[in-house]
């Protein structure tokens, strides 16, 4: 388990996974999983935790088995982060997915806070209570209405933005199964054909191919257009269309501000920029070792390259707002250390290590960040017996 900072009041806590390319029987933490965060499940996979503040920097991580379950995953943090610092004052911030009922009792027997999301489906168990309650603002727009169940609060959110989005996609999705629908009633192929067709329409339109109505041939019947039609089930459309933008958030901590936890929960936005940049930016998908301690190695230097990543963002937030991690690492790449190697009557080499010299706008970007080159590293003297540098008499690295 990678090193933690103490004390910070919210945690973020999540999961997700990185796959293997090729064969990985000699990998015991390679293993095929629940399913797969990178819409890879033909390949194995290995499960990351990690813990970042609400400012993104990370703080602890572990690596386990790719099968492993993510509700099995927080306790042991949670007994970790306590035996090494202590039960301060931290409020943990979760997905809907992770804890388990026992573990959020577990927790509240410790006293430990917690905010997570929850299902949907809670929110049909306390119905007629939620229609009785008002609509609280707590941004723009972001409404909230508020019920407290055995020693927790429930945060029912409203959010107008994301509503919409959800909608979108659902629609996008929908129209898109219809047109493959359509086609195939056109098309009228062999009926072994058309169920794969629609079994593979159905994997694509995901949620939303449960509001079309498919009526089939029977077995060993033709497909007609009278033996194959549908409908949009347009009454659970619109039940759905009702609920979307909806999320409900549960915590042991009654007595806060509504507005403070539904700010809290949005900042898992942060966890999940975390695992974006790891995966994209900093090479952690795929992985290509076949030995666990090369794996785990792999992943400890994209952790440890992401602290840099995320330290020289705050900076950047700071002195150049306007220029990302990725950018000035593509500026600073341009310095370079030459080594210059001279030789002398007596057989022996001169090495003169010099780095390049800045360009206008990477100047300006060191101005900015306030950041000085050291001075030229002072030559060197070889010995005699030492021999030529091959094939040239210079050699460069990067700064």
């Amino acid at each position: 388990m990678g090193r933690v900072i103490p004390h910070f009041e919210v945690l973020l806590y999540d999961l997700t996974s990185t796959y293997f390319e090729g064969d990985m029987d000699d990998c015991e933490m390679a293993k095929r999983g629940y399913y797969s965060r990178d819409s890879r499940p033909d390949c194995a996979q290995v499960v990351i935790a990690l813990i970042v503040t609400p400012d993104g920097f990370p703080l602890a991580y572990e690596v386990m088995d790719g099968n492993t379950s993510e509700q099995k995953t927080l306790r042991p943090f949670l007994e970790h982060i306590e035996k090494t610092y202590g039960q301060a004052k931290r409020v943990w911030v979760m997905g809907r997915g992770i804890p388990t009922e026992a573990t959020l009792a577990h927790m509240r027997e410790r006293n430990i806070s917690y905010l997570v999301g929850t299902p949907k489906g809670r929110i049909n168990q306390h119905a007629k209570k939620w229609l009785t309650l008002p609509w609280q603002q707590v941004r723009d727009s972001v409404h909230v209405k508020l019920y407290e169940h055995e020693q927790e609060l429930y945060v029912l959110a409203r959010s107008d933005g994301l509503q919409a989005k959800e909608m979108a996609i659902r629609r996008k999705r929908l129209a898109r199964l219809l047109r493959k629908i359509r086609a195939m009633r056109r098309s009228l192929p062999s009926r072994d054909q058309l169920l794969l067709r629609i079994g593979a329409a159905k994997k694509q339109a995901r949620r939303s191919f449960e509001f079309v109505k498919l009526t089939l041939p029977a077995d060993g019947a033709a497909v007609t257009q009278a033996s194959f039609h549908f409908r949009v089930d347009k009454e659970k459309l619109r039940q759905a269309e009702h609920r979307d933008g909806h999320y409900l958030l549960r915590s042991n901590l009654t007595a806060e501000d509504p507005a403070v936890l539904w700010t809290r929960y949005i900042q898992l936005t942060q966890i999940e920029a975390a695992f974006r940049s790891l995966k994209s930016d900093l090479g952690l998908r795929p992985i290509y070792h076949r030995l666990d301690r090369r794996v785990e190695a792999h992943i400890f230097v994209a952790f440890l390259a992401y602290c840099l990543q995320v330290t020289l963002k705050k900076r950047l937030q700071i002195h150049a707002p306007g220029l990302t991690p990725t950018a000035v690492f593509d500026k600073l790449g341009t310095i370079q250390l030459i080594d210059v190697w001279i030789p002398t009557c007596d057989g022996r080499w001169l090495v003169l290590p010099r780095y390049t010299q800045p360009a206008k706008d990477v100047e300006v970007l060191l101005a900015q960040l306030k950041l000085a080159l050291p001075a030229q590293p002072p030559p060197r003297i070889t010995a005699p017996s030492l021999p030529p540098p091959n094939p040239a008499f210079a050699t460069h690295r990067v700064l």
